[in-house]
């Protein structure tokens, strides 16, 4: 990888609907800077409302890197997307230019930053194995063998429990312990971290009025398109918060009223799990976000000496 020591690299974190995409576009515009995408589902093509995707309009404005990569029927890994931006971040350096990173998948700041855990390569056999026992038992028999991971795995997620269990039964050795091994501190880009907090009340706020907005925007109608057009997407695609719901919805399984305030939910409590996971970035600097986006980017340039 290219060193990237001299990249001048900002990295805004927050939760959905917090306002760092605005706050990323005004830093740009003001000091020519780059936005990199740091997002599982602004990847796909087409996916452009209910990820809130930057509008054209911004992107003639700013340079977005990262986005519309593939179809919707695809599968794109973390792998692939730490690929990728160590190939931008080297670019950016390169050209010197301001590059800030911002979005909402906290495992792709992981990677990028601290390193992808990878472990050892699936055994066939033993996936089989695992998957004959049922969920049930995979969850008892990782609470036996790493309870951190059992702790942090819901019992209905097949797919981590026979992976973690794999890791285990492959190494001898807990997936949590490999895993601590991204808490190191040592960076693989250097950065300055700064984060939108708010009060968990008015992001709630923010979050319904946002789905509200999307709605309103025809996120149904780029549903009903996406599936007119490709018949079904991939499963990395439909993880992406409320396209599972709006497509239940289009196919007959639930009312729009029903998907829309399972949506919410689903959005909120995304927004918790992202700042679960964001707070574990120790070096983060901390700011309210509850101001007008001019007065932040003001704070922030400041900070990153831009």
């Amino acid at each position: 990888m290219a060193d990237a020591n001299a990249v001048k690299l900002l990295v805004l974190l927050g939760a959905t609907a917090s306002g760092k995409s605005a706050l990323a576009m005004e830093i740009a515009r003001r000091v020519g800077g780059e936005i990199l995408c740091v997002d599982s589902m602004t990847v796909y093509r087409g996916m452009d409302i209910g990820t809130a995707k930057p509008t054209q309009q911004e992107q003639s404005e700013v340079r977005h890197h990262l986005l519309d990569l593939m179809e919707p029927t695809e599968l794109f890994t973390v792998a692939r997307f730490v690929e990728m931006a160590d190939a931008t971040i080297a670019d950016a350096g390169r050209r010197g230019v301001p590059l800030i990173a911002t979005g909402g998948t906290p495992l792709y700041y992981k990677a990028l930053f601290e390193g992808l855990f990878d472990g050892p390569q699936a055994d066939p056999e033993l996936r089989q194995r695992l998957m004959a026992m049922g969920n049930d038992a995979l969850h008892a028999r990782l609470s036996k063998v790493d309870s951190p991971a059992a702790a942090r795995i819901h019992v209905n997620d097949t797919k981590r429990l026979v992976r973690a269990l794999e890791v285990y039964e492959l190494t001898g050795q807990p997936i949590s312990s490999w895993q601590q091994e991204w808490a190191t501190g040592r960076l693989r880009h250097d950065a300055l971290f700064v984060g939108l907090s708010w009060e968990k009340e008015a992001l709630n706020r923010r979050t319904n009025a946002r789905v509200k907005a999307m709605m309103e925007a025809g996120w149904l109608e780029e549903v009903r398109g996406l599936l007119e057009r490709y018949g079904a997407l991939s499963r990395t695609a439909t993880e992406a918060t409320g396209y599972a719901e709006l497509i239940d919805h289009v196919q007959g399984r639930m009312n729009l009223d029903d998907a829309a305030e399972q949506i919410k939910i689903a959005t909120r409590q995304l927004a918790r799990k992202q700042m679960k996971w964001f707070r574990r970035f120790a070096n983060t600097q901390w700011i309210a976000g509850d101001r007008p986006v001019g007065d932040l980017a003001d704070e922030v340039m400041g900070m990153v000496g831009w």
